[in-house]
């Protein structure tokens, strides 16, 4: 990856790391002994303003059955390293950029991947104020981490965001607005057409696809902007999709499915840029699932396990990162929601007895794809930070 501007903007875990999957040949940093190795990938960029803390939980850098089989090293002049995950609260004296290193060992203590980054505290200086549009699925339509960013701006007097969109899902709340509808996809958002937009009060068709002069339906994003913020591109665009994409394809046609969620994407990136020239896209990496596969039995029986979706996660996390690393320049970021949510204190979780003649209690994760109130708060938090260095970058 190449290197950060020298202007002090966010917290940035730029992550120039290895993505090794499976059939590569071991890079030279890796000895020739290291018979084994990981599908390690990690984001660009970790975003986080002073008095925010900012983690990276280990598990969901690396493709493994078992991480807690795994040695994870940072080597990093800030933060803390603990058992999961790697910490840190910046504070103002923390500005500036430090190198980071992340090491996986195995048994026999093999060296399995390694990757290496920057850490950047940012400036919270300049005041700015940005138009915001945020598309994704039931991640966004649940509504709780575009509300942590409006709070945190509440709480900021140098950052204030108008979220612009077509669902107010809290009518007491008219200015938490989105596109984020359950159970959607990239395709669904670039091409399904109703001639009646809402149905039973539920989006039904595309916000962004309408009849054309010809009766055909067409993807535009630009009326879409006319008849929403009276003809004016939003600063920001960010994008959370690609669970439904790829939820349920096997290994056999998980290429596919994410090639095809990948295209998908592009329509609507490009979309975005030729209706807004200046617009910033953040690209929000898929969230990993829950950390067992209870989250997955108490969701879907046996019909999906965990690990498959994991499997489906990680990799279209690894094409995304192929497809959009380094191109800040076409003002297109990727935000680290790949790693930054407790896969299991920021899952929702039950308490039920062991099992039918148990009297002990146990505590089961319940929900595979999406997180409690601690989990999409994180989120909030990554997102909110990297409007602040969009907000820098504007002056």
């Amino acid at each position: 990856m190449r290197a950060q501007t020298a202007r002090p903007l966010a917290l940035a875990l730029a992550l120039a790391g290895s993505v090794l999957a499976a059939g590569e040949a071991i890079p030279p940093a890796l000895p020739a002994a290291a018979a084994q190795y990981l599908e390690l990938t990690l984001p660009p960029v970790l975003y986080a303003v002073p008095g925010i803390e900012t983690n990276l939980y280990f598990e969901s850098t690396v493709l493994a059955i078992n991480p807690a089989n795994l040695a994870f090293d940072v080597t990093c002049a800030k933060g803390v390293q603990q058992r999961e995950r790697w910490t840190f609260v910046p504070k103002p004296e923390d500005i500036g950029t430090v190198p980071f290193t992340l090491t996986v060992y195995g048994e026999g203590n093999r060296l399995l991947a390694e990757a290496t980054s920057v850490v950047t505290v940012v400036d919270p200086a300049p005041p700015a104020q940005l138009s915001v549009l945020m598309i994704g699925d039931s991640l966004t339509h649940a509504s709780v981490y575009p509300a942590r960013i409006l709070e945190a701006c509440a709480q900021d007097a140098r950052l204030k965001v108008r979220l612009i969109g077509t669902h107010e899902p809290r009518k007491e709340t008219p200015e938490l607005r989105h596109e984020g509808y359950g159970g959607w996809t990239a395709a669904r958002f670039v091409s399904h057409f109703e001639a009646e937009a809402w149905k039973d009060g539920t989006r039904a068709g595309s916000p962004f696809v309408f009849a054309g002069a010809d009766g055909k339906p067409a993807f535009d994003i630009a009326r879409y902007y006319r008849e929403q913020n009276a003809g004016n591109p939003p600063d920001v665009v960010t994008v959370l999709l690609g669970c439904n994409d790829t939820f349920g394809a096997n290994e056999a046609g998980q290429a596919a499915a994410i090639a095809a969620a990948l295209a998908n994407f592009e329509v609507l990136i490009r979309g975005i840029r030729a209706a807004g020239p200046k617009t910033a896209i953040g690209i929000l990496l898929l969230v990993p699932p829950a950390a067992t596969q209870d989250a997955f039995g108490a969701n879907y029986a046996c019909g999906q396990t965990r690990w498959q979706y994991r499997r489906n996660q990680h990799r279209l996390v690894a094409r995304t990162l192929e497809t959009y690393g380094n191109r800040e320049a076409d003002g297109i970021w990727l935000l680290p929601t790949s790693v930054i949510v407790d896969p299991y204190n920021g899952f929702p979780a039950v308490t039920v007895k062991a099992n039918a003649h148990s009297p002990v209690d146990s505590t089961r994760l319940n929900n595979g794809v999406h997180p409690n109130e601690v989990g999409y708060r994180q989120l909030g938090d990554a997102v909110y930070a990297w409007l602040k260095a969009v907000a820098a970058r504007r002056q």
